[in-house]
């Protein structure tokens, strides 16, 4: 083979080699952009999402926009123009409604933010800026102040509770407010 076309041969080599590190280089740059992007895997826009349980509508969320992470390691939905949820059991519903919210996949932790209302079906009434509701222990909490109304007119603000689903074990830290107490045994005609 003549010098010429070795020549021409080790110079073509040399472009392919160029081209195929090139494109190579490229294509890490395209994945790691892809990799690297913010965007959600899908939005929802007038979401209305009804959970059951054996047949039986157990709760129902209503949200203007969904955002669903769920290409994300840790995946998430996020609820940037707020939420509403009804939930139903036993012929009662309670309902909470916030600003804004965000519900983790993998550990089930739901963050509700911006003037978070929850009404449960005994009306009692709690108002927060912040709370967390762990749908796995069915447990609320938060550590930002809040006020909690009972049925009975009492009512108490503090700093910081910790409350299961239903308000009968309600813990409180830092709080101020007023119990209403029930009187066995009311005082006679003379004051004992």
């Amino acid at each position: 083979m003549p010098l010429k076309y070795k020549r021409l041969r080790g110079v073509i080599a040399v472009f392919a080699v160029i081209a195929l590190f090139s494109c190579q280089e490229d294509f890490s740059k395209v994945r790691s952009i892809n990799l690297a992007s913010d965007d959600p895997v899908g939005i929802g826009e007038n979401a209305n999402a009804i959970h059951t349980d054996s047949g039986k509508v157990v709760a129902n969320l209503l949200a203007p926009k969904l955002l669903d992470f769920s290409n994300r390691k840790f995946s998430y939905s996020e609820f940037p123009e707020g939420v509403t949820v009804y939930f139903y059991e036993d012929d009662k519903k309670s309902t909470i409604t916030a600003d804004y919210a965000i519900r983790y996949d993998q550990t089930g932790l739901v963050d509700m933010r911006g003037n978070v209302v929850l009404f449960t079906a005994d009306s009692t009434e709690l108002l927060a800026e912040q709370i967390y509701w762990d749908q796995n222990d069915n447990w609320i909490f938060s550590d930002s102040p809040y006020r909690i109304k009972f049925k009975d007119g009492s009512y108490n603000d503090g700093s910081s509770f910790d409350s299961n689903k239903d308000f009968t074990t309600f813990l409180s830290r830092k709080n101020t407010g007023v119990q209403l107490i029930e009187n066995e045994n009311p005082p006679n005609e003379d004051g004992n």
